[in-house]
């Protein structure tokens, strides 16, 4: 059964577990789980996207996210693509680092948000990767320990977090930490590492309860939470692909323009996509760019790639046909 496109609407939240090829390492020593926590942070930052909760294990990790207008596949593409090169070259070997593709759970942030923070920050405890729970408040590997206030990170939405815990700060952490205590000995959740109906009703026997009684509920293997979550998330995947094609049809226009352009000017598309300086040319990808990005809404990125230039220089050309339209 082939896989199902992964559900990327932004401002959702994700859980994403990461795992090494074959459940082999994915950090060695110190330098990888510093490398790793610090590209998380920075493409984080640079990106929008909001992290909540995390562990870093030895052959895995877990993140707590919500994903940003760029998307959850951008963030976790620079993340492991530019981590697993780094990895590479700090070891000196070659080949694939992570199993080919991440597991990501959309997730109700109103049931789960609190659960899952408990369960990602409990890893380090469950796997003995640290004694006890005042061991794991200042675990530098573990987004447990800057919830707790023990360690730094900016990067880190530790706020959000305690607001689910109470109003001031002091209360806040002894409720979370209290919470976190209760957790242990709750061993390990396997309700909270995917998704569907099963895991969302809380059990089979649940499922089997609703059923007899003639209930019907949404469920999809991509997502946890309640079939009314499940119907509004798939309304919003269905909205963003209508979009997407939108955007095709527009680029389609797009590039019929150019044909028709290059076709009055007796140039061909070759020769436009050159970068050359020539005046005439010149004149006419600065025309195109704007009617591209200003007529028919093509990003920046796909205009310079259809004319051949770099991004800045679109972006130039923009800025001064609206600065003379200010003039």
């Amino acid at each position: 059964m082939p896989r199902q496109a992964r559900l990327d609407v932004p401002g959702t939240l994700h859980h994403v577990i990461v795992r090494g090829i074959e459940k082999r390492k994915i950090v060695d020593d110190t330098t990888d789980r510093k490398n790793f926590v610090s590209r998380m942070g920075q493409i984080a930052a640079d990106t929008g996207t909001a992290i909540y909760a995390w562990s870093l294990m030895s052959n895995h990790a877990h993140i707590l996210l919500r994903s940003s207008s760029f998307g959850l596949s951008l963030y976790m593409r620079r993340l492991l693509t530019g981590y697993a090169l780094s990895y590479n070259r700090h070891h000196r070997r070659h080949g694939h680092l992570f199993q080919k593709r991440y597991k990501s759970i959309s997730c109700e942030e109103d049931v789960y948000f609190k659960e899952l923070v408990r369960y990602i920050h409990l890893n380090p405890l469950r796997a003995k990767l640290v004694k006890s729970l005042p061991e794991l408040d200042r675990y530098p590997w573990c987004g447990h320990a800057v919830v707790m206030g023990k360690r730094k990170n900016g990067w880190q939405d530790r706020d959000y977090t305690l607001r689910w815990f109470g109003a001031k700060e002091g209360d806040a952490k002894r409720a979370y930490r209290q919470f976190v205590k209760k957790g242990i000995d709750q061993g390990r959740r396997p309700e909270l590492v995917g998704g569907g109906l099963i895991r969302s009703m809380g059990g089979w026997s649940k499922v089997k309860s609703m059923r007899f009684s003639g209930m019907h509920e949404s469920s999809d293997e991509r997502i946890l939470g309640s079939g009314e979550f499940v119907d509004y998330l798939l309304k919003e995947v269905a909205q963003k692909v209508k979009h997407q094609f939108s955007g095709q049809g527009r680029l389609k226009k797009g590039k019929q323009l150019i044909a028709k352009v290059c076709k009055q000017e007796s140039i061909n598309i070759k020769e436009l996509k050159s970068s050359s300086r020539r005046g005439s040319i010149s004149k006419i990808r600065s025309k195109l760019a704007i009617s591209l990005v200003e007529k028919y809404g093509i990003s920046l990125a796909e205009t310079a790639r259809q004319l051949g230039v770099s991004i800045s220089a679109i972006s130039k050309t923009i800025s001064k046909t609206r600065n003379r339209k200010l003039t």
